[in-house]
């Protein structure tokens, strides 16, 4: 197989260490091996990328501990520190990180079959949303740099950490979408365990000596391993304040139960969709094919805010349809680096399969594939089926597909998707195409109250990331922009006092010595 040379795999990465209170720990006790679906020969094998720490529940505790001596109960180095040295921290943190770039962005294209411009855009996009959040974060600290006073009382008014995070990120955005949870907790003084995911957990090794020598010891605590032997007794042992997930409802709900002290525990999860495409039969069907195949396909369908669900008024239907096949088929398969690769290994063995078991079962129940190639099957691919007519008895009407499977529903009367919506698990995103204003208006009045974003003639996505990313119902809890993943990770708390000559006198020393962190009106430049 002919793979440049700069993409060949020539020495695993043996991770050999994780990070804990500070101190990379050498581990010799068992390792799990990491392989790629992407084969380095001719004929299909998979492809041995390296190894990681099989760590244990003592390892997890012990990464607990050093999370909760770091914080510890708010008097920590970290949590009290100024706000302008935990910048300085993070700053240094992200130019570090900038010198890794060619070795992560490799690592997510054999680790996760994500191409070679989606994998760059991944790692500058992260690069880009920490100096965004610096930024923001010292705006933040600009507009607290005062007192307010009302009925007699002084108040000074921040936010202030919530206490130690369990972080557990995506194999999709393994960089971009867990730093998004991961950032924003320590920059606001909590502190941390991280647990990468099953897939794209490599990809964190060039960055472990950053994370080492940018925070202070215990701030950040990264260990590896399957998520139920070390991610559950952290959550049982009761000391965990937030849990800062991306992922599945159920391993959300799984490990939320676990915690002793459910009203101490504030969650920030990201969880699935089922975003659908309503394609209205005024709807300029160049563009709204366009922007569905975006949708549909971009990273195989393995995104939260893929088009999982079309649903194209009958009246064009049957012209949707066969363009829209005609433009499936005619993307590109190919291995991550490769030039046009559109479509790119899936990088879970098992998924083939189960896409294979969603095609058969809307075949049996009425569906058709109606693209050529849609349910070929290769080693480590099966490539996007197109379903139609599909119904809601089919699982893949029902199942949020996370991979490439295309099911199209017609519709007559607006009214039917709507119900869908409402009736629906989930309320994340939703791709409305269409021109007349007077059949937009109130459609879109209605859309805002089923989901958190619409998309108007585009088709579903995350970004620009000053933007709110969230939703309703089981797709999420908290808000993930920029600005609202600080206030998501943090706490209004404030300082106040009477109005009188003693107080005041008080306050005026305070500010003068700059003894207090907390209470101060310097202003961040």
């Amino acid at each position: 197989m002919n793979i440049p040379e700069q993409y060949q795999i020539k020495n695993t990465v043996n991770q050999n260490t994780y990070l804990v209170g500070g101190k990379l720990k050498s581990w010799t006790g068992t390792t799990s091996e990491v392989y790629s679906t992407i084969s380095s020969t001719e004929d299909y094998k998979p492809t041995l990328l390296g190894t990681i720490p099989t760590l244990g529940e003592g390892e997890a505790l012990e990464a607990l501990d050093a999370a909760v001596l770091a914080y510890n109960k708010g008097q920590g180095l970290w949590p009290t520190m100024k706000v302008v040295d935990r910048i300085a921290c993070m700053e240094k943190f992200v130019t570090q990180m900038k010198t890794k770039r060619k070795e992560v962005v490799k690592l997510l294209m054999w680790e996760i079959g994500k191409n070679l411009p989606d994998s760059e855009k991944e790692f500058d996009r992260t690069v880009e949303y920490i100096y965004d959040t610096i930024e923001d974060y010292k705006q933040m600290d600009r507009n607290s740099a005062k007192f307010e006073k009302n009925s007699g009382v002084n108040a000074h008014i921040r936010r202030g950490p919530l206490g130690v995070v369990l972080c557990l990120g995506p194999y999709n955005y393994p960089l971009n979408e867990t730093f998004a949870l991961l950032i924003p907790a320590l920059i606001m003084g909590n502190t941390a365990v991280f647990k990468p995911a099953k897939f794209g957990v490599l990809l964190l090794s060039p960055l472990l000596e950053a994370f080492q020598n940018s925070f202070p010891k215990g701030v950040v605590n990264i260990i590896y391993g399957r998520g139920r032997t070390v991610a559950t007794p952290i959550m049982r042992d009761g000391r965990v304040d937030v849990l800062a997930l991306i992922g599945n409802s159920k391993s959300a709900n799984a490990l939320q139960n676990e915690h002793p002290k459910s009203n101490r525990l504030r969650m920030v999860l990201g969880l699935e969709a089922k975003n659908p495409a309503i394609v209205l039969k005024d709807a300029d069907l160049d563009l709204a094919i366009s922007e569905c195949i975006a949708g549909t396909t971009s990273f195989n369908g393995q995104r939260c805010t893929a088009l999982k669900v079309l649903y194209v008024h009958e009246a064009i239907v049957d012209e949707f349809n066969k363009r829209f096949s005609e433009k499936v088929d005619a993307l590109k398969f190919a291995n991550p680096w490769e030039d046009g690769a559109k479509l790119t290994p899936l990088p879970e063995p098992d998924k083939p399969a189960y896409i294979q078991e969603l095609i058969d079962d809307a075949k049996e129940k009425g569906a058709k594939i109606i693209n050529t190639k849609g349910g070929n099957t290769t080693e480590n691919y099966i490539f996007p089926a197109v379903l139609y007519p599909v119904t809601k008895d089919m699982r893949v009407y029902e199942e949020e597909q996370f991979g490439p499977v295309i099911p199209i529903i017609p519709f007559s009367d607006i009214d039917e998707p709507l119900d869908d919506m409402a009736a629906s698990n989930y309320g994340q995103q939703v791709s409305l195409f269409g021109k007349d204003v007077n059949t937009l208006a109130p459609l879109i009045d209605t859309l805002v109250n089923l989901v958190c974003r619409v998309n108007l003639n585009s088709s579903c996505q995350r970004g620009p990331d000053v933007y709110p990313f969230t939703g309703r119902k089981d797709s999420a809890v908290a808000t993930l922009s920029v600005h609202d993943a600080l206030r998501s990770f943090s706490i209004r708390t404030f300082v106040a006092s009477k109005d009188n000559a003693y107080n005041n006198a008080i306050l005026e020393e305070l500010l003068e010595c700059r003894a207090s962190n907390f209470v101060r009106t310097d202003y961040i430049l």
